[in-house]
Protein backbone atom coordinates (compact mmCIF):
# COMPACT_ATOMS: atom_id res chain seq x y z
CA UNK A 1 0.00 0.00 0.00
CA UNK A 2 1.26 3.72 -0.80
CA UNK A 3 2.15 5.95 1.77
CA UNK A 4 0.31 8.98 1.65
CA UNK A 5 1.85 12.16 2.00
CA UNK A 6 0.55 14.22 4.44
CA UNK A 7 -0.77 17.61 3.36
CA UNK A 8 1.88 20.43 2.82
CA UNK A 9 1.29 23.25 5.80
CA UNK A 10 2.48 26.49 4.63
CA UNK A 11 2.31 28.17 8.29
CA UNK A 12 3.41 24.71 9.78
CA UNK A 13 6.32 24.86 7.30
CA UNK A 14 7.50 28.13 8.10
CA UNK A 15 7.22 27.32 11.92
CA UNK A 16 9.43 24.59 10.90
CA UNK A 17 11.97 26.55 9.20
CA UNK A 18 12.17 29.09 12.38
CA UNK A 19 13.05 26.57 14.96
CA UNK A 20 15.49 24.98 12.25
CA UNK A 21 17.19 28.16 12.39
CA UNK A 22 17.05 28.33 16.03
CA UNK A 23 18.41 24.53 16.05
CA UNK A 24 20.98 26.01 14.38
CA UNK A 25 22.27 28.36 16.69
CA UNK A 26 22.04 25.78 19.32
CA UNK A 27 24.41 23.76 17.29
CA UNK A 28 26.78 26.67 16.46
CA UNK A 29 27.32 27.05 20.58
CA UNK A 30 27.64 23.36 21.29
CA UNK A 31 30.64 23.05 18.62
CA UNK A 32 31.99 26.16 19.43
CA UNK A 33 35.68 26.12 21.16
CA UNK A 34 35.50 27.33 24.75
CA UNK A 35 38.42 29.14 23.82
CA UNK A 36 36.97 31.65 21.62
CA UNK A 37 34.02 32.70 23.46
CA UNK A 38 35.61 35.76 25.35
CA UNK A 39 38.73 36.05 22.65
CA UNK A 40 39.28 39.45 21.80
CA UNK A 41 38.54 40.58 18.59
CA UNK A 42 41.68 41.42 15.87
CA UNK A 43 43.03 44.69 16.59
CA UNK A 44 41.13 45.02 19.86
CA UNK A 45 37.96 46.18 18.34
CA UNK A 46 34.62 45.19 17.68
CA UNK A 47 32.43 42.34 19.68
CA UNK A 48 33.64 38.80 21.41
CA UNK A 49 31.59 36.09 20.19
CA UNK A 50 29.74 36.33 23.76
CA UNK A 51 28.81 39.65 23.07
CA UNK A 52 27.68 38.94 19.42
CA UNK A 53 25.12 35.85 21.21
CA UNK A 54 23.49 38.03 23.45
CA UNK A 55 23.00 40.80 20.39
CA UNK A 56 20.80 37.67 18.88
CA UNK A 57 19.01 37.26 21.92
CA UNK A 58 18.75 40.62 23.09
CA UNK A 59 17.66 42.24 19.19
CA UNK A 60 14.79 39.07 19.58
CA UNK A 61 13.39 39.81 23.55
CA UNK A 62 13.54 44.39 21.24
CA UNK A 63 11.26 42.47 18.94
CA UNK A 64 8.80 40.81 21.49
CA UNK A 65 8.40 43.97 23.44
CA UNK A 66 7.29 45.65 20.21
CA UNK A 67 4.91 42.38 19.13
CA UNK A 68 3.99 40.70 22.17
CA UNK A 69 3.52 43.17 24.99
CA UNK A 70 1.42 41.14 27.25
CA UNK A 71 3.47 37.77 27.11
CA UNK A 72 6.38 36.73 29.69
CA UNK A 73 9.63 38.11 28.56
CA UNK A 74 12.51 36.20 28.35
CA UNK A 75 15.43 38.10 30.77
CA UNK A 76 18.55 39.99 28.51
CA UNK A 77 21.95 38.60 28.33
CA UNK A 78 24.87 40.67 29.68
CA UNK A 79 27.21 40.34 27.12
CA UNK A 80 29.88 40.63 29.70
CA UNK A 81 29.27 37.62 32.07
CA UNK A 82 26.95 35.28 29.73
CA UNK A 83 28.46 31.44 29.40
CA UNK A 84 27.58 29.57 26.35
CA UNK A 85 24.92 27.12 28.33
CA UNK A 86 23.45 30.18 29.26
CA UNK A 87 23.22 32.02 26.16
CA UNK A 88 21.93 28.19 24.91
CA UNK A 89 18.83 28.59 27.13
CA UNK A 90 17.90 32.22 26.69
CA UNK A 91 18.32 31.82 23.13
CA UNK A 92 15.51 29.08 23.30
CA UNK A 93 13.41 31.06 25.75
CA UNK A 94 13.38 33.95 22.79
CA UNK A 95 12.65 31.29 20.37
CA UNK A 96 9.65 29.78 21.76
CA UNK A 97 8.49 33.92 22.99
CA UNK A 98 9.18 34.33 18.74
CA UNK A 99 7.00 31.36 17.67
CA UNK A 100 4.32 32.32 19.32
CA UNK A 101 4.14 35.71 17.80
CA UNK A 102 4.63 33.83 14.33
CA UNK A 103 1.60 31.44 15.34
CA UNK A 104 -0.76 33.96 16.32
CA UNK A 105 0.23 35.86 13.34
CA UNK A 106 -0.13 32.82 11.18
CA UNK A 107 -3.45 31.75 12.38
CA UNK A 108 -4.58 36.01 12.25
CA UNK A 109 -4.30 38.50 9.61
CA UNK A 110 -0.36 37.89 8.81
CA UNK A 111 0.76 40.84 10.70
CA UNK A 112 3.22 41.29 13.17
CA UNK A 113 2.66 44.13 15.61
CA UNK A 114 5.84 46.59 14.98
CA UNK A 115 6.93 45.24 11.67
CA UNK A 116 6.43 45.72 7.83
CA UNK A 117 5.01 44.06 5.43
CA UNK A 118 3.50 41.00 7.37
CA UNK A 119 4.98 37.35 9.28
CA UNK A 120 7.00 36.03 6.14
CA UNK A 121 9.29 39.31 6.27
CA UNK A 122 9.18 39.05 10.04
CA UNK A 123 10.33 35.40 9.60
CA UNK A 124 12.54 36.37 6.89
CA UNK A 125 14.40 38.77 8.98
CA UNK A 126 14.63 36.90 12.28
CA UNK A 127 16.16 34.14 10.01
CA UNK A 128 18.66 36.17 7.74
CA UNK A 129 19.70 38.61 11.26
CA UNK A 130 20.77 34.98 12.91
CA UNK A 131 22.54 33.61 10.00
CA UNK A 132 24.43 36.86 9.25
CA UNK A 133 25.72 36.86 13.15
CA UNK A 134 26.65 33.25 12.51
CA UNK A 135 28.69 34.17 9.89
CA UNK A 136 30.07 36.57 12.15
CA UNK A 137 30.78 34.21 15.07
CA UNK A 138 32.08 31.91 12.56
CA UNK A 139 34.84 34.36 10.46
CA UNK A 140 35.93 35.28 14.47
CA UNK A 141 36.72 32.04 15.85
CA UNK A 142 38.88 31.34 12.76
CA UNK A 143 40.22 34.59 13.17
CA UNK A 144 41.00 34.13 16.79
CA UNK A 145 43.19 31.04 16.43
CA UNK A 146 39.97 28.69 17.43
CA UNK A 147 37.84 27.70 14.08
CA UNK A 148 34.60 25.44 14.56
CA UNK A 149 35.58 21.77 13.36
CA UNK A 150 35.19 21.40 9.82
CA UNK A 151 31.98 18.82 10.54
CA UNK A 152 30.31 21.41 12.49
CA UNK A 153 30.92 24.07 9.54
CA UNK A 154 29.16 21.80 7.05
CA UNK A 155 26.74 20.95 9.90
CA UNK A 156 25.42 24.50 10.16
CA UNK A 157 23.98 23.57 6.30
CA UNK A 158 22.04 20.60 7.20
CA UNK A 159 18.62 22.07 7.21
CA UNK A 160 17.28 18.72 6.89
CA UNK A 161 19.01 17.19 9.68
CA UNK A 162 19.14 20.21 11.82
CA UNK A 163 15.00 20.39 12.05
CA UNK A 164 13.25 19.80 15.17
CA UNK A 165 10.78 17.78 13.23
Amino acid sequence: MAKIAPAFSLPQSLLAAFDTNDSINQYLIENLPAEAWRADPPGGKGRTIAAIVAHMHNVRLMWLKAAAKEGKMPEQLDRTSVTPAHAAQALEKSREALRSVLEAALERDGRVKGFRPDVAGFLGYLIAHDAHHRGQISMLARQVGRPLPQKAMFGMWEWGTRGKA
